[in-house]
């Protein structure tokens, strides 16, 4: 499976279009992450608590995982279209491990926050989440394109039955109604099993 990356050129041009929500306390750290985001370009803006959905719009999302701050479960809003997801931790142990885990994160940035690093890690980061988004749309077409093959067979094998005809020949009776409907030879498959469960079963 080859999945089309972006280049690092083509990523860092990105950066200054990208629209990121900081999930971070008002303090220190918090304000030395706004800054290094808008000296890079990004449109940043802070929030906390983190929210429980994941805002619309934004690109990137920054989040401080802490011990004593439950985290969002985004599982539900996590698409092909779903940002870039990066924690910010403070410290290690068994318990900030597995709450970034359940964030499933493409990155993650040492606390406290220093200038040099976080250019590097938004760009991987963001070329992670993208690799990811290709692989996604490229599985969901293999899935769907396989699901047709099947359907063909099947219409096919209905058609042998109900005309008694041969294989090549129902294929045919397949294609040439796809052909006048103006659809696909899988669309037109998929309708005649339809028809075949509402009928026969």
């Amino acid at each position: 499976m080859v999945v089309q990356k972006n280049t690092t050129s083509e990523l860092l041009r990105s950066l200054r279009t990208l629209s990121v929500a900081a999930f971070h306390p008002a303090d220190e750290d918090g304000e030395e992450l706004l800054r290094q985001l808008r000296r890079i370009g990004c449109h940043a803006q802070a929030f906390w608590p983190p929210a429980p959905r994941l805002p619309e719009g934004a690109d990137v999302v920054f989040i401080a995982v802490r011990p004593d701050t439950a985290v969002p479960n985004w599982s539900e809003d996590r698409d092909a279209r779903a940002p870039t997801i990066i924690a910010i931790v403070n410290y290690e142990n068994p318990t900030i491990v597995d709450m970034v885990v359940k964030l499933e994160v493409h990155g993650i940035v040492a606390s406290p926050i220093r200038p040099f690093g976080l250019l590097s890690a938004l760009v991987v980061a963001r070329q992670i989440r993208n690799s990811r988004a290709a692989m996604t749309r490229q599985v969901q077409r293999l899935e769907s394109k396989l699901a047709g093959v099947r359907h063909v067979a099947e219409a096919k094998a209905i058609l042998m039955r109900a005309r008694n005809v041969s294989e090549p020949d129902a294929y045919q009776i397949i294609r040439d109604q796809a052909m006048a409907k103006r659809t696909t030879v899988e669309h037109m498959a998929y309708a005649i099993v339809s028809a075949n469960d509402i009928l026969f079963r």
